[in-house]
């Protein structure tokens, strides 16, 4: 069972830095479990045009085969102009929806407007609503004033939320994972 914590943009580090943590505390509550990161700074990725996904080549085939070989995702996105990361969003189009299907996912994102977690309830979740897939409940934001200025975690508050989402997801995925049954 393979986790993959997407760091959904090419800009910045608080994103990456926050999905990394994500990854470790998961681990350290699931050490069977297998994670995986897909940073997308790593790669060279093209625009969606609608050719069949088999036609794409190089980075684009890769992220889209680790993204479809895996069965779980804890995605993570820095909010710009209230919305999120337009990298996200070519590489969710990229992806046949059914790979996603039945399969868990969790969101983190990072802004600067303590208002912009609405993007996550407004936009993030309806998406995966659409994809099938289960949700967890909860979900990390993180605001720029809970890192220093080298960009460390600083808010206990924020660790925390971190750490009690991790435990959340590891159980929703491991729960669900276990009772999954294909359908007929």
């Amino acid at each position: 069972m393979k986790i993959l914590g997407i760091s959904g943009t090419i800009t910045g580090s608080k994103t990456l830095i926050v999905i990394n943590k994500v990854l470790e505390e998961i681990k350290k509550s699931n050490p069977e479990v297998e994670v995986e990161l897909l940073d997308l700074k790593q790669y060279q990725i093209q625009f969606c045009d609608g050719r069949p996904t088999e036609d794409y080549t190089g980075d684009t085939a890769k992220v889209i085969d680790m993204i479809s070989s895996a069965d779980g995702y804890v995605i993570g996105t820095p909010i710009f102009q209230g919305s999120f990361s337009g990298v996200l969003k070519n590489l969710i189009d990229l992806v046949p929806p059914s790979a996603f299907h039945h399969k868990v996912m969790g969101f983190a994102a990072t802004g600067g407007n303590h208002l912009h977690y609405l993007v996550i309830e407004n936009q993030l979740k309806p998406i995966a609503g659409y994809l099938q897939t289960f949700v967890t409940p909860s979900y990390i934001f993180a605001q720029n004033k809970q890192f220093d200025s080298l960009n460390r975690m600083i808010d206990p508050k924020l660790i925390e939320d971190i750490k009690l989402f991790s435990h959340d997801f590891s159980y929703m995925f491991t729960s669900l994972s276990l009772n999954q049954q294909p359908l007929k």
